[in-house]
């Protein structure tokens, strides 16, 4: 794990809390990869998790994470400040062509299937990328000022100062990771052949 970051991915706020609980251990994503020597990697391997209200709505969530939207609204930060609890680090990356193989991963995440399958149909491209992140909470909120830059509908944002990642936790044991990462593993193997 890297001392500090200034790298930052942006994430509806209930998904980060999500992902900071362990009840989703995956990030499903249309962009932010880059192909080289004919395999995908992230455009950064580890970050911290800047969460985002923009675009979060009930539609896109299922139906138990309604409520947690709702908790997230009301402990909204005080105007001009966000609240980064989570750092995390990309262990794995499948790319997936087969809508069908991301069935099974329901209980990995927590967005609707209409939204699963709206981004996978994105742009008229089907696919999507998953991201099996090793999650980490940090050992107090890292509260910063938001700025203009950190605004609009981009995925990854460079913080104005880098922020530190030491007595960061695994969220996970690395028993219950090896095992979920394993079960996914599994079920995207065709889409890694």
């Amino acid at each position: 794990m890297l001392e500090e970051n200034r790298s930052a991915l942006k994430e509806w706020v209930v998904v980060a809390r999500a992902l900071g609980t362990g009840r989703q251990t995956l990030l499903l994503r249309k962009g932010g990869i880059h192909e080289r020597r004919g395999e995908f990697e992230v455009e950064h391997p580890e970050f911290f998790v800047f969460p985002t209200y923009l675009h979060q709505n009930r539609q896109d969530l299922r139906p138990e994470c309604h409520e947690e939207l709702a908790r997230a609204e009301v402990s909204r930060p005080g105007a001009g400040l966000v609240s980064i609890d989570y750092y995390a680090m990309v262990k794995e990356v499948f790319q997936v062509t087969d809508l069908a193989l991301l069935k099974p991963l329901e209980g990995e995440h927590i967005l609707s299937w209409s939204a699963v399958e709206q981004r996978f149909f994105y742009r008229g491209r089907p696919g999507l990328h998953v991201l099996l992140a090793r999650m980490y909470q940090l050992p107090q909120p890292l509260t910063i000022p938001t700025t203009a830059r950190y605004d609009g509908c981009v995925s990854w944002i460079e913080l104005d100062q880098p922020l530190p990642t030491a007595g960061g936790r695994p969220v996970l044991s690395e028993i219950e990771f090896r095992r979920r990462r394993e079960a996914i593993r599994r079920t995207l193997a065709p889409a890694a052949a």
